[in-house]
């Protein structure tokens, strides 16, 4: 029988209840964030980050690294279904337990050029790479890590299909380290060399299919302790990793080569992974949305709490319904229904006003649930509708129906969601795991991310159980004397850069292009041999050449060794530097173009000072003529942009300015 409505249910509606729960947490965006925001929800978070090594060869076998190739090019085709293993213990991990329930087909595209045997798991790993090893070594020193007397392979287990084997190959390289930033130092756990995993293709229902070019790339994972309470100092501590890394000229740079593994937690919360961030913009966004989103969940399981006095007895109730019962003309529905899927309906006891709870900007917690069934049952989005829509996708009357079905309370929510007969039992298991542990707060787990700064749930967070050691590999002792000899190559502090820039009055806002292109030694290299002002050569590389390559596309692979040529032809022709600005567009786009030729290109014609300086007199008359202004200022400015065509080159912009103000 139907119940009837409280005032309460009258006046309650989904969107004033995502605006209500928003304001509890006191949720406020990024931009609008202060310290005592973070401090008063206890913001902490930690960075694992990830960096290919530029190596000839991939670091267990004799494949070349760094060949990549189009997901359409590929010789073979191997499918795997990936089954857990018991650890040293005897207990299963979490990640792999979850995983195997996903039932996933996996499909790796080889390409003969970039893969061996050793990628599929048909023969044992090769000695790992030395050069790998070496460079990994001299980046941990760089870290002022401890390093480890003897390396020993650990087998990390994975089976979301990343990795052939169901396994990563990794190493502990150093621990115990730090790094500056501006106003603290931050702890590093440890440095580690591992084989890089497969790339995604697509991952739709029941298969995912991986190419194999990046597979095996050696790779270095550096980790810090969670001493980040801010996310911009989080996304300081992530640059300077990057750029410490990236001084040492023996790591990969652009899309894919870095990609940080950025962990938050909450006061009250829990460590949840945001996966694979490749962008340190991104950082602050993602890490300042986790944070609140555990935030939010904890609100969430405070209220539950409040009305579900024994949470242990708590379940969810289902029935199959009939579309022609009801009026469901949502596409994905009907979709459905021509693929013979059938449409089941759930009821969540107490649970109104949760489904609609504000987690993320955009997101409510039925997104929470509606995650887990696209990647644990393998049900596509959109793969459930329910009773607290913030854009409903059905008429309401049918959730009214619903309720009566169920002879629900008017405390109660209601999930719709249709599936295929082998997932609708892994669904169900899916929707009522995610409500409980809703009563104990966040649950560990891995995130992807996206650009605008919100997360998904990906996986279950690994533990330990997955790790344990690999019987194919023996270990490496590191003499002292091997590491003695590495530490001599180790180059300067990035934070000793730093602080150099500064010294030069570099403008601080060249620094992270820079940086992130490991340009400091040829800023230095240009100051020491070819004797210029600190600031125009950090501006001229910091400001012009950042303009230039945002701007123009190269011919060829530009090295940045030509701007150090292209500087020393001018000073060698007794050339004024400032041309430099001028012909620097024409040798990015075309580096293998003699400098004569370019002068050819830009027009450029060497005169004598004294001949550009002869015509000062006659641009006074002419101004004074056409009466623009009479401020002296004025006239010293278009004179100067009158001469500037011939002058460039010719005569340095501050002699040119003098022998106006004589005149």
């Amino acid at each position: 029988m139907k119940k009837d409505k409280s005032p309460e249910s009258i006046e309650f509606t989904p969107q004033k209840n995502y605006e209500q729960t928003r304001q509890e947490i006191g949720y406020v965006p990024r931009k609008k964030a202060t310290k005592a925001d973070y401090e008063r929800i206890g913001f902490m978070s930690g960075l694992e980050v990830h960096q290919q090594l530029k190596t000839k060869e991939k670091l267990f076998c004799h494949c070349p690294a760094g060949i990549f190739h189009n997901h359409n090019d590929y010789n073979a085709e191997i499918i795997r279904h990936m089954r857990p293993t018991l650890s040293e213990l005897g207990e299963y991990d979490g990640t792999a337990l979850m995983e195997y329930k996903t039932r996933k087909e996996i499909v790796y595209r080889i390409n003969n050029k970039t893969a061996c045997t050793y990628e599929i798991d048909d023969t044992p790993p090769f000695k790992v790479d030395r050069e790998a090893l070496e460079y990994a070594l001299e980046i941990s020193l760089l870290c002022k890590l401890n390093i480890v007397g003897e390396v020993h392979i650990t087998r990390k287990q994975y089976l979301d299909g990343s990795i052939p084997t169901g396994f990563q190959r990794t190493a502990i390289l150093g621990v115990e380290g730090e790094i500056p930033l501006k106003n603290k130092k931050v702890r590093l756990i440890q440095l580690s060399i591992e084989e890089d995993s497969c790339r995604e293709i697509s991952d739709i229902r029941h298969t995912r299919i991986y190419k194999t070019d990046r597979l095996g790339m050696p790779l270095i994972e550096t980790v810090t302790y969670p001493e980040m309470y801010t996310p911009d100092e989080l996304k300081e501590a992530a640059e300077y990793i990057r750029f410490l890394n990236r001084s040492t000229g023996r790591v990969r740079v652009g899309s894919g080569a870095g990609r940080e593994d950025v962990n938050v937690s909450c006061k009250g919360g829990t460590r949840v992974e945001i996966k694979g961030v490749s962008y340190n913009k991104l950082i602050p966004e993602l890490s300042h949305n986790e944070a609140f989103r555990q935030w939010a969940l904890l609100n969430v399981r405070n209220k539950l709490n409040d009305i579900i006095k024994d949470t242990s007895k708590w379940k969810i109730q289902h029935q199959e319904i009939d579309y022609r019962d009801f009026d469901l003309k949502y596409e994905p529905i009907i979709e459905g229904l021509i693929d013979k899927y059938r449409i089941i309906a759930v009821n969540l006891s107490n649970f109104k006003g949760i489904l609609s709870h504000f987690t993320q900007p955009g997101k409510i917690f039925a997104d929470e649930i509606a995650d887990r069934l696209k990647v644990i049952a393998c049900l596509e989005r959109p793969n459930m509708i329910h009773s607290e829509e913030l854009n409903p996708k059905v008429i309401e009357e049918n959730f009214s129906k619903i309720k009566e079905l169920f002879n629900a309370s008017e405390n109660d929510a209601q999930i719709i969601f249709w599936a295929p007969d082998k997932d609708i039992p892994t669904a169900l298991e899916t929707i009522e795991e995610r409500c409980k542990m809703a009563f104990k707060g966040v649950p560990k787990e891995t995130r992807k991310s996206f650009s605008d700064g919100t997360t998904i749930f990906e996986r279950v967070l690994p533990g330990a159980d997955r790790m344990y050691p690999d019987t194919d590999s023996a270990p490496i002792p590191l003499e002292d004397k091997y590491i003695e000899k590495l530490s001599k190559t180790v180059p300067t502090d990035v934070i000793d850069r730093y602080n150099q820039l500064k010294k030069w009055n570099i403008p601080e806002d060249t620094y992270t292009f820079i940086f992130r292109n490991n340009l400091y030694p040829l800023i230095e290299k240009i100051i020491k041999d070819l004797k210029l002002n600190p600031v125009f050569v950090g501006t001229f590389i910091g400001h012009r050449l950042k303009f230039v390559e945002g701007h123009y596309e190269s011919a060829n692979n530009f090295e940045y060794d030509k701007i150090y040529d292209l500087l020393k032809y001018l000073i060698d022709k007794k050339l004024e530097i400032q041309l430099s600005k001028k012909m620097l567009p024409v040798v990015y786009q075309y580096p293998k173009m003699d400098f004569d030729s370019i002068l050819t290109s830009i027009n450029f014609k060497p005169l004598p000072k004294e001949e550009i300086v002869s015509k000062i007199p006659f641009l006074k008359q002419k101004f004074q003529e056409i009466k623009i202004s009479n401020d002296d200022q004025v006239a010293k400015h278009w004179i100067m942009g009158e001469l500037q065509k011939t002058a460039v080159g010719n005569i340095a912009p501050d002699q040119l300015a003098k022998a106006i103000e004589e005149n």
